[in-house]
């Protein structure tokens, strides 16, 4: 991010793994409980999965990054990341809420912090069947630009299934339709198998992001990338992380604060996210 060279993701876990249960998963487990953020609605109980926006309506939850006292990058010209990305998302909640065949919500619709494990538990929550953050790129040196796309590493998935799996019983309950067996090998495995098809489904919907992307702004990598994002984490929803452009770039800085520009995020976004449904993907089965 802005004032350091190299962007260093790591998850951080304590010595003896037996002592201390997962932060993200009790965040999960007390949000699904109600004892966290009770003013957001409940979601309906045992949608099945089926034929994208046919059978039931797609529910998309818009992450829009940082918030509060967390400003995320600035720009040259003092423009604040999380500001810029509020009002993409709230262009895109606009955009979906005019289909027929979708639900959308927002982990944050003003100025404020959210935790990263509570946007997870949101989409969860909202039992959710895409989860898409957004923010704006930033780097010392005013040259990088281009807008780029992340889902979940597999060194991610694997640490985190590990922990969820070696410190709860009732770590399965966040995998719809797959019961827990009573045997941690064998659950640690279906685990693995979900997340692991998770993380392709996550690759195949941010390859389409990243497609309707480059029709509008130059690319900053032709590919999806992967790393360990906290907020990527959720083990059922397919994830990106859309960075729309770089806020240190002077160009791309001035580009981000226009109407026109995040209006094409917004509908490159949403034109991603029908391409990915079109293109054969099936709704998350949620128990």
């Amino acid at each position: 991010v802005a004032g350091f060279k190299e962007r260093l993701v790591m998850d951080l876990y304590p010595a003896n793994a037996q002592d201390m249960q997962d932060p993200l998963l009790a965040l999960l487990e007390d949000y699904n409980k109600g004892d966290l953020e009770k003013q957001v609605p409940p979601a309906q109980s045992g949608p099945q999965p089926g034929k994208a926006g046919r059978d039931r309506p797609i529910v998309i939850m818009l992450d829009p990054g940082h918030g509060g006292e967390d400003s995320g990058a600035v720009g040259k010209y003092k423009t604040r990341e999380k500001d810029v990305v509020l009002q993409i998302a709230r262009r895109l909640r606009s955009l979906i809420e005019k289909e027929g065949n979708m639900k959308v919500y927002m982990t944050r619709n003003e100025d404020i912090f959210i935790p990263l494990q509570v946007r997870v538990a949101k989409a969860q929550k909202q039992r959710a069947d895409l989860f898409v953050s957004i923010h704006a790129d930033a780097f010392t040196s005013r040259q990088p630009s281009g807008s780029s796309v992340f889902a979940l590493s597999t060194k991610g998935a694997t640490s985190t299934a590990a922990k969820y799996l070696a410190q709860t019983q009732n770590a399965s309950d966040l995998i719809g339709g797959v019961s827990k067996s009573g045997d941690r090998y064998v659950d640690h495995t279906m685990f693995d198998m979900v997340q692991s098809l998770t993380i392709a489904d996550s690759l195949k919907f941010g390859k389409a992001v990243l497609n309707k992307l480059g029709k509008i702004n130059k690319l900053h990598k032709n590919q999806v990338e992967q790393a360990g994002f906290a907020v990527l984490k959720a083990p059922d929803i397919p994830s990106i992380l859309v960075e729309t452009a770089f806020i240190s770039n002077v160009e791309e800085e001035r580009k981000l604060k226009t109407a026109t520009f995040q209006q094409e995020v917004a509908e490159s976004i949403l034109a991603g996210i029908k391409a990915y449904f079109a293109d054969g993907a099936t709704l998350a089965r949620r128990g």
